[in-house]
């Protein structure tokens, strides 16, 4: 069983980021120079991912825009002889893009559910952009190596402060080897007594089972359908594992997190990761 479509929900309305976000989509910001999202385009396609499911909203069109071909900035930069990858080959061209919509915040596991006509009925990937992750080994493809050994619906989750896990979905899991969890319950944004630390993050595989699970759960925090409800529901079924993955997050959904995402990431470009490194030392310095 080989899992080569991954779901992208991009139609949130962005409000941590205000008011950038009333004309540019969150998943369009830049880490240095490129977007929030092809970050994860490119996590899915050294993952084995073949096609990338865009759930979009309302203002979204740029997304679409910036992974088609811009052919008139491509004739216009190789008249000037100035044309480089940066325009083309970095943005991912061997994959198949497919855009739907979500017609209403109506929260994320309505946006999983808007994917069911393209899925069908396959096990996929999803990853939420706001999730910036620096590993050796892409945590997708990480967790499709658990994926292979147990048939399952994955979940990748990493330890938080205790004062932190009101801000996510939160695992109680029975530890079965090193770094794999089977998930026993979850919480979603629990208020006090968390049932652990372990918090799920923007990395999922699910098998088709979970659209009538999304169906089957009634809304839950905000009215929204929450999908950490929704998997919840599928536990009754089905088996669920969590894997605590290799690698360093930023919550690049957050403007801290975002600005350390940005940090991080010129440290590693070459031609200005030296530039960068000076002017962090004069500002720690004081001069």
């Amino acid at each position: 069983m080989k899992i080569t479509k991954a779901v992208f929900p991009a139609a949130g309305l962005g409000t941590r980021f205000l008011p950038v976000t009333k004309s540019i989509p969150k998943e369009m910001l830049p880490v240095v120079d490129k977007p929030l999202i092809q970050y994860c385009v490119e996590e899915a396609k050294d993952s084995g991912i073949k096609e990338i499911i865009f759930i979009t909203g309302r203002g979204k069109r740029a997304i679409e825009d910036h992974f088609d071909a811009s052919v008139e900035l491509e004739n216009f930069l190789k008249k000037k002889n100035s044309f480089n990858s940066g325009i083309k080959g970095d943005v991912p061209q061997d994959l198949q893009y497919v855009y739907t919509r979500q017609k209403r915040p109506r929260g994320l596991g309505h946006a999983i559910l808007c994917s069911r006509g393209i899925v069908g009925n396959e096990t996929f990937a999803v990853f939420l952009s706001d999730d910036i992750i620096s590993s050796k080994v892409p945590v997708m493809k990480q967790m499709l190596g658990v994926f292979k050994k147990y048939h399952s619906s994955i979940l990748a989750v990493e330890r938080v402060p205790r004062e932190k896990t009101h801000l996510y979905g939160i695992i109680k899991g029975s530890r079965i080897e090193n770094g794999v969890y089977r998930v026993i319950d979850l919480v979603e944004k629990p208020e006090k007594n968390p049932p652990s630390n372990l918090a799920i993050i923007g990395r999922y595989i699910l098998t088709p089972a979970i659209f009538a699970a999304i169906e089957k759960t009634p809304p839950g925090k905000g009215g929204e359908m929450q999908l950490t409800d929704a998997i919840k529901t599928l536990l009754e079924k089905e088996d669920v594992y969590a894997l605590e993955f290799e690698g360093d997050r930023y919550d690049a959904g957050d403007r801290i997190g975002f600005i350390k995402a940005n940090i991080l990431f010129g440290l590693k470009r070459a031609g200005i990761k030296e530039e960068l490194r000076k002017f962090i030392r004069r500002l720690v310095s004081g001069q």
